[in-house]
């Protein structure tokens, strides 16, 4: 299944769940998101990403140069709580 696709079907299967007050307060939050200009920051399709460094599970440091030297890199972004 096609990306599009799945987020269309995530997105409304929580349209069904979320109660629409809450639904409302989710949306001005990303309207005011958008108005702040965070966008304008963010890598655009295309461009190169930075070179960033982070550490690793066993707390060394690794750079994403050091990766991409190795092959291609894919990043993953997720939101939540632990």
């Amino acid at each position: 299944m096609p990306l599009k696709e799945k987020l269309d079907a995530i997105r409304e299967a929580s349209s069904k769940r979320i109660p629409p007050d809450r639904q409302a307060i989710m949306q001005r939050a990303t309207a005011d998101l958008r108005a702040s200009g965070i966008l304008d920051g963010i890598v655009k399709v295309g461009q190169p990403m930075p070179a960033f460094s982070g550490l690793s599970h066993d707390g060394r440091t690794i750079g994403s140069t050091d990766l991409l030297a190795r092959g291609p890199l894919v990043l993953s972004f997720f939101r939540g709580h632990w």
